[in-house]
């Protein structure tokens, strides 16, 4: 039975329109978010059923067990590599806390006295008794 091309392409567009609202409808059943928002009981007992399933299996046990086979493996290794690197963080962090110390403390002294900085790479020799022509303030 022949057809003409007028109605191979109205055919074409039924199709089309057919495939466009079975897609969007086949969108709106598998939008999980919007399903668990219509049906938030039956999604709670899902959930509770999935987790009362997986707990009877043992997989966490056995994902457990694999976990610490392959850390005792690399841990030894990657245990010796992380200790350096936390200890040079921790070495340079001190460093430049006392760095920062120290000057606050130089700042101090200075203004105090009103004498000049010391030179750098020297720390300051800071006594108990004020300088004879300066009186002490406890404000």
């Amino acid at each position: 039975m022949p057809e003409t091309t007028t109605e191979v392409r109205a055919d074409i567009e039924q199709t089309r329109s057919r495939m466009s609202s079975a897609i969007a409808e086949l969108e709106r059943k598998a939008d999980l978010a919007e399903q668990i928002r219509s049906h938030p009981w039956a999604s709670v007992g899902v959930a509770f059923g999935a987790g009362f399933a997986l707990s009877a299996s043992s997989a966490d046990v056995r994902a457990a067990r694999v976990t610490s086979d392959a850390t005792k493996q690399t841990g030894s290794k990657l245990g010796t590599a992380l200790d350096g690197v936390v200890a040079t963080l921790i070495a340079s962090v001190t460093a430049a806390l006392n760095d920062k110390i120290d000057g606050a403390v130089n700042e101090v002294v200075t203004s105090i006295r009103g004498s000049a900085a010391p030179k750098p790479g020297t720390r300051p020799i800071i006594t108990s008794q004020a300088p004879a022509d300066q009186p002490l303030r406890a404000d």
